[in-house]
């Protein structure tokens, strides 16, 4: 049964762009939206998840839990999504000391 997915991603290459826009529609830029089959959602996530080196990507879909989807993330990222309790939290990560830029 098709169900509902959104896919953001960043600095992608045009070969998954063009493969994403076979199945969803791009809204706007580098974000999809669209309904599939959980085979076709876990095939484009991994082409994502493998074609996302210097970018990232975020894919939210329909779960059977208290919020009703979940997230899957690839590439880094300074948003982390954390288990709580069974609620997902967005956790920020801080910047290292060697990447802080001095004052």
């Amino acid at each position: 049964m098709p169900s509902m997915i959104v896919i953001a991603a960043t600095a992608i290459p045009d070969h998954l762009r063009g493969a994403l826009s076979r199945w969803l529609l791009e809204v706007t830029p580098e974000l999809y939206v669209g309904s599939v089959s959980a085979k076709v959602r876990d095939e484009l996530w991994s082409s994502v998840a493998d074609s996302t080196a210097a970018g990232t990507a975020v894919l939210a879909h329909p779960a059977d839990n208290e919020q009703g989807f979940t997230l899957r993330t690839a590439g880094t990222q300074r948003r982390e999504p954390i288990d709580f309790e069974g609620l997902t939290l967005i956790s920020f990560r801080r910047e290292s000391q060697e990447t802080a830029k001095p004052f």
